[in-house]
Order: structure tokens, then C-alpha cells, then sequence
């Protein structure tokens, strides 16, 4: 079978070299598009509270859930802080203040993360971001800061500061542009970006290597190169109880995100014993998966596929395992260059 799933993954990878011309095309378009925001033929609007993007070229795993929650913690506390997501793959439409009763099928499951993590947080979905922002503004007038998930594209909004992030493993420089790569923009989108964080990176990158990678990105003058790495909590979860996860083992690891990599290695040097049930990011599990995971005694997802199951299981079988982004050698970088970029916005 595993012979079979390589062939076919091969099938695809020269298939997607074949769809060159259009990918050049797409790029071309999209490169289209950005001159003529950049020239203001095209509009972007601007909101009088300070508005942080955090985005990627890439499509998917790079990890913005947990930088948008390393924001949440910085920021929080010295500003009024909310956030604004589109609501990937909900049921509902329009603007929608997420509260502690919905479920991820109504909001989403990131934005429904963000309100468990911090319920004093203000979150709302729109996929309209100019309405979004509008209606938070009405709500909540005193707002000083709202961070746009996943807006680098989004350039109906004109964004004070603007984060893009990168994975250690899969940089941008290395890709190319939809549906030949993987790139929903050409490289030189990047150079819009205020920040550019390198994300999952090892926790003990040498300086060399950070040197080497920063070659590689070749950074703007006017843009901070950062190197963040993915902490993982010492117990898993769920909202019943907490389990050391030295004392947790033989389960089946259920994941729906784009990159399941790192958590696999992380267990994995734990010396754990699991099976490995792969899914597509954001996947919406069917009748029948549901039934199948449901089998396994044990069961330790992510805590956005957490979002996702929880209903579906009895809680004392199912857990997540906590994350945290982190930044490398100095994390009081990453806030102290945001408050400096945004003096006039936050004073």
C-alpha cells in the first residue's frame, strides 16, 4: 500500500511541473494585482486602530495559530487587544463575535482556540476584513491593536505592520508559485513584510546556520529577520483532566494539519509508542473516520483538530497536547520592534 501512496505521490509532483506556464501566469496576475495597490490604483483602507498582519507566502503550516497566540501574550499586556480570522471551513456566513459556546463548525477552529487560550481575548470571523474590523471598532471603540490571521494577501486592509512567517524546513526561496509550488504569490511578496520569522526552527539553531538562512532570505534593510521554534507542554489535556506525558503512552495520534512533522518527531524522541492517523489541514472527519478513531482507547490530537472532535468523543479518551511558539535568543525582540515600528499608532 505504502508503495502504491509513493507512486502516486510521484505521479502528482512531475504532473504539477507540467502546470508551469500557468503558474507563471497566476504569479504574473497576482504580481498585477500588488502594483496597483502599491500605486493606488487599487485601494486598501486604513482603520485609526493599529492593525498587525501575519501571513505567509507559503500555503498552510507555517505556523501562524501559535504566533498570533505568542502575540496575544506580549501585546496583551500593555494593549487592548483582538483578533480577526475569516472563519476557514465554518458553516456560517457574514461577522460573527466568537464566545465560548459556539463550535468550530460555526467559527472555525483556530478563532475558536484563541477564545479557549484567552477567553478575555476579543475574536471575530469575516471574511470581509474591512467589515470585520469596522464592526470590532463599533463594539469595542477603545481597541488599541487588532492582528489580521492570515491577511498578507488580504490588501483590501492597509496594515500598519505586517509579519510573514517561513518554516525552517520549507523556506519560500526554495518554492514556487501555485500549482507548480506552493507559493501563493511570487518571492518578491515578501518584501511587503515588516518582520520575517523563520518558524519550527530547533531550539538550539546555531548562529551559523541562522547567518546561512539569512543569505538565503536576503532580507530588506528596512526588515527584522527573526527565528522562532515550537515549545510543547510537558502535559496533555483535555478539560477534564491533565496528564504528564511521561505517563502517556499507546495511543493513536489523530492529526488535520498541514506539517504534522514536528510533533511527530517530538513524540517520537520521547520514546512513545502510537499510531499515526494523517489528515488533510482543516479536515472535516466523516462519519465513518469518526467511528474508526473512535476505536483506539486512547486518543491525542492537536488542539485545533481538538476543536474539531471533542464532541465526538468521550473526554476522558481524547487530549491534546499544548504548544507554544517561542522566539530564539531574545524574546522580548519580537514586542519591543512591533511598539518601535507602531510608536504613533500606540501612544
Amino acid at each position: 500500500m505504502s508503495k502504491f501512496k509513493n507512486y502516486n505521490f510521484a505521479i502528482m509532483k512531475y504532473f504539477r511541473y507540467f502546470l508551469f506556464p500557468l503558474s507563471v501566469l497566476y504569479g504574473c496576475v497576482l504580481s498585477i494585482r500588488n502594483f496597483l495597490f502599491n500605486r493606488g490604483f487599487l485601494k486598501s483602507k486604513s482603520f485609526s486602530v493599529s492593525l498587525i498582519c501575519v501571513g505567509n507566502l507559503n500555503t498552510g503550516g507555517t505556523g501562524k495559530t501559535p504566533m498570533i497566540e505568542l502575540l496575544v501574550r506580549i501585546l496583551g499586556e500593555d494593549y487592548r487587544l483582538a483578533t480577526l480570522s475569516r472563519g476557514y471551513k465554518r458553516t456560517t456566513k457574514g461577522y460573527i463575535e466568537v464566545n465560548a459556546t459556539h463550535s468550530s463548525s460555526d467559527v472555525g477552529d483556530e478563532p475558536l482556540q484563541f477564545k479557549k487560550n484567552f477567553p478575555d481575548l476579543k475574536v471575530a470571523v469575516d471574511g470581509n476584513r474591512q467589515r470585520g474590523i469596522s464592526n470590532l471598532l463599533d463594539a469595542y471603540p477603545n481597541l488599541d491593536m487588532i492582528l489580521l490571521d492570515d491577511a498578507f494577501q488580504h490588501r483590501k486592509v492597509k496594515s500598519d505592520f505586517s509579519i510573514v512567517l517561513t518554516t525552517y524546513k520549507d523556506l519560500y526561496v526554495r518554492d514556487f508559485v501555485l500549482p507548480t509550488g506552493n507559493l501563493r504569490e511570487f518571492q518578491t511578496g515578501a518584501k511587503r513584510a515588516d518582520i520575517i520569522i523563520v518558524t519550527k526552527c530547533p531550539e538550539n539553531l546555531s548562529r551559523a546556520e541562522q547567518k546561512n538562512i539569512a543569505l538565503q532570505l536576503r532580507p530588506k534593510p528596512y526588515q527584522k529577520l527573526l527565528f522562532s521554534s515550537i515549545s510543547y507542554s510537558e502535559f496533555v489535556t483535555n478539560t477534564l483532566q491533565k496528564i504528564d506525558i511521561n505517563n502517556f503512552d499507546n495511543f493513536a495520534l489523530v492529526t488535520g494539519i498541514a506539517n504534522p512533522s514536528p510533533l511527530v518527531q517530538h513524540l517520537k524522541a520521547l520514546d512513545k509508542k502510537f499510531s499515526h492517523e494523517k489528515f488533510p489541514d482543516h479536515h472535516e472527519f466523516s462519519a465513518a473516520e469518526i467511528l474508526r478513531l473512535q476505536k483506539s482507547p486512547l486518543v491525542l490530537t492537536t488542539q485545533k483538530d481538538y476543536m474539531r472532535l471533542k464532541s465526538e468523543f468521550s473526554l476522558e479518551k481524547l487530549f491534546y497536547l499544548p504548544m507554544e511558539s517561542r522566539i530564539l535568543d531574545h524574546q522580548d525582540s519580537l514586542k519591543s520592534y512591533i511598539k518601535e515600528q507602531l510608536f504613533d499608532h500606540l501612544e
